[in-house]
Protein backbone atom coordinates (compact mmCIF):
# COMPACT_ATOMS: atom_id res chain seq x y z
CA UNK A 1 0.00 0.00 0.00
CA UNK A 2 1.94 3.17 -1.17
CA UNK A 3 1.73 6.03 0.54
CA UNK A 4 -0.01 4.48 3.35
CA UNK A 5 -0.27 5.69 6.95
CA UNK A 6 0.14 4.10 10.70
CA UNK A 7 -3.87 4.27 10.59
CA UNK A 8 -4.40 2.89 7.08
CA UNK A 9 -1.86 -0.01 7.85
CA UNK A 10 -3.89 -0.45 11.17
CA UNK A 11 -7.67 -0.73 9.25
CA UNK A 12 -6.25 -2.82 6.70
CA UNK A 13 -4.59 -5.45 9.45
CA UNK A 14 -7.86 -5.83 10.84
CA UNK A 15 -9.81 -6.04 7.45
CA UNK A 16 -7.95 -8.48 6.46
CA UNK A 17 -8.33 -9.91 9.80
CA UNK A 18 -11.83 -10.30 8.42
CA UNK A 19 -11.16 -11.80 5.35
CA UNK A 20 -9.08 -14.70 7.13
CA UNK A 21 -12.12 -15.50 8.89
CA UNK A 22 -14.01 -15.64 5.58
CA UNK A 23 -15.73 -12.26 4.91
CA UNK A 24 -15.04 -12.48 1.01
CA UNK A 25 -16.71 -9.06 0.24
CA UNK A 26 -18.18 -6.06 1.80
CA UNK A 27 -21.30 -4.24 -0.20
CA UNK A 28 -21.83 -0.70 1.69
CA UNK A 29 -19.56 0.60 4.13
CA UNK A 30 -20.64 3.68 6.36
CA UNK A 31 -17.84 5.35 7.93
CA UNK A 32 -17.11 7.95 10.37
CA UNK A 33 -13.97 9.64 9.14
CA UNK A 34 -11.77 7.36 10.69
CA UNK A 35 -7.96 8.25 9.90
CA UNK A 36 -6.87 5.67 7.24
CA UNK A 37 -9.72 3.57 6.84
CA UNK A 38 -11.62 4.78 3.83
CA UNK A 39 -7.76 4.02 2.20
CA UNK A 40 -7.58 0.54 4.18
CA UNK A 41 -11.37 -0.89 2.81
CA UNK A 42 -10.44 0.64 -0.77
CA UNK A 43 -7.65 -2.27 -0.79
CA UNK A 44 -8.85 -4.82 0.97
CA UNK A 45 -12.77 -5.02 -0.52
CA UNK A 46 -11.93 -3.07 -4.04
CA UNK A 47 -15.48 -3.30 -4.84
CA UNK A 48 -17.21 -1.70 -1.76
CA UNK A 49 -19.21 1.23 -1.90
CA UNK A 50 -17.90 3.98 0.68
CA UNK A 51 -20.17 6.41 1.97
CA UNK A 52 -20.07 8.88 5.08
CA UNK A 53 -22.27 7.96 7.88
CA UNK A 54 -25.23 10.70 7.84
CA UNK A 55 -24.84 11.50 11.29
CA UNK A 56 -21.10 12.88 10.34
CA UNK A 57 -21.90 14.84 7.44
CA UNK A 58 -24.43 16.60 9.61
CA UNK A 59 -22.32 17.49 12.13
CA UNK A 60 -19.15 18.92 9.53
CA UNK A 61 -22.10 20.55 7.66
CA UNK A 62 -23.32 22.94 10.74
CA UNK A 63 -19.58 23.91 11.22
CA UNK A 64 -21.05 26.44 8.90
CA UNK A 65 -24.06 27.56 10.71
CA UNK A 66 -24.51 29.85 13.63
CA UNK A 67 -24.95 28.11 16.78
CA UNK A 68 -28.55 29.98 17.73
CA UNK A 69 -29.59 28.80 14.03
CA UNK A 70 -28.35 25.30 14.01
CA UNK A 71 -31.81 23.75 15.81
CA UNK A 72 -33.61 24.88 12.77
CA UNK A 73 -30.82 23.70 10.15
CA UNK A 74 -30.95 20.62 10.93
CA UNK A 75 -34.58 20.42 11.20
CA UNK A 76 -35.00 22.09 7.66
CA UNK A 77 -32.35 19.76 6.47
CA UNK A 78 -34.33 16.54 8.01
CA UNK A 79 -36.90 15.83 4.84
CA UNK A 80 -33.74 15.57 2.66
CA UNK A 81 -31.78 12.64 4.02
CA UNK A 82 -35.03 11.23 5.28
CA UNK A 83 -36.58 11.08 1.90
CA UNK A 84 -37.50 7.30 0.33
CA UNK A 85 -36.47 8.50 -3.08
CA UNK A 86 -34.12 10.27 -5.02
CA UNK A 87 -36.76 12.39 -6.46
CA UNK A 88 -37.68 13.34 -3.34
CA UNK A 89 -35.02 14.22 -1.52
CA UNK A 90 -33.70 16.19 -4.79
CA UNK A 91 -37.18 18.29 -4.22
CA UNK A 92 -36.76 18.69 -0.51
CA UNK A 93 -33.07 19.89 -1.28
CA UNK A 94 -34.25 22.61 -3.78
CA UNK A 95 -36.79 23.58 -0.64
CA UNK A 96 -33.92 23.83 1.22
CA UNK A 97 -31.64 25.32 -0.71
CA UNK A 98 -34.33 27.74 -1.21
CA UNK A 99 -34.57 29.23 2.44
Amino acid sequence: MAGCSESSKYWLSVLNGLKSRGVQDILIASVDGLSGFVEAINVAFRKTEVQRCIIHQIRSSTRYVSYKDIKQFTADLKPVYKSPTEETALAAMDEFEAK
